[in-house]
C-alpha cells in the first residue's frame, strides 16, 4: 500500500486518499474513501461521469482502476458500518437527486447498505447514462429482493473473476 501511495503522490499533486460524499442506507450521506485516480483538480468544473478515455485519470490511476485497487480504502467504510462488502454501489448526492426525479423507485436502492461490490457491478459495470442507470437499478432491485448468503457468495465469486480479468473498467 505504501508503494501505491508513493506512486500516486509521485505522479500528481494532492492527497493520495480521495474523500467523497455518498448516499447510503436510508438516504443518509457518509464520507467514502478511495485511492485517488484522477488529477487533484479533476472536478473544478463540477462533477461528471468518468469515461474510458477520460483525460482526468492519471496513468497510475488507470492501473489502480483496472484491478479495482482504488476501492481498497472502502474497507474502512465497511468497518465504520457505512457500507457492507456486498450491496448496491453508493452514489453521489448530485446523481441521487437527479435520479430520484427521473427514475421511478430509485430510492428503493437505499433500503439496504451500499456495498463495495454488488450485483449491478458484476452484471453491468459502470454506468454513465440514464438508460444504463435504469438498467443498473433493475439489478439493484433484484439484489434487494433476493439478497442472502447464496447471492452474496455468487457476487463475490463474480467480483473475483472481474478483478482477475480486469473487466468493465473506466
Amino acid at each position: 500500500m505504501l508503494i501505491i501511495v508513493l506512486a500516486i503522490i509521485g505522479e500528481s499533486k494532492g492527497s493520495p486518499i480521495y474523500r467523497q460524499i455518498r448516499v447510503g442506507l436510508n438516504g443518509q450521506t457518509f464520507l467514502l474513501y478511495k485511492l485517488r485516480t484522477m488529477r487533484s483538480n479533476a472536478e473544478d468544473k463540477g462533477p461528471r461521469f468518468s469515461t474510458s478515455s477520460d483525460p482526468r485519470i492519471t496513468s497510475v490511476g488507470r492501473l489502480l482502476r483496472k484491478f479495482r485497487v482504488d476501492e481498497w480504502p472502502q474497507f474502512w467504510n465497511v468497518l465504520k458500518s457505512d457500507m457492507s462488502i456486498v450491496g448496491p454501489r453508493p452514489e453521489r448526492p448530485e446523481w441521487v437527486d437527479m435520479y430520484r426525479k427521473e427514475i421511478t423507485y430509485y430510492d428503493l436502492r437505499h433500503t439496504v447498505k451500499p456495498g463495495i461490490t454488488g450485483w449491478a457491478q458484476v452484471m453491468q459495470g459502470y454506468t454513465s447514462t440514464n438508460i444504463e442507470t435504469k438498467e443498473k437499478l433493475c439489478f439493484d432491485l433484484y439484489y434487494i429482493k433476493n439478497h442472502g448468503l447464496y447471492l452474496d457468495i455468487k457476487i463475490l465469486l463474480k467480483t473475483f473473476f472481474v478483478l482477475i480479468f480486469a473487466k468493465g473498467v473506466n
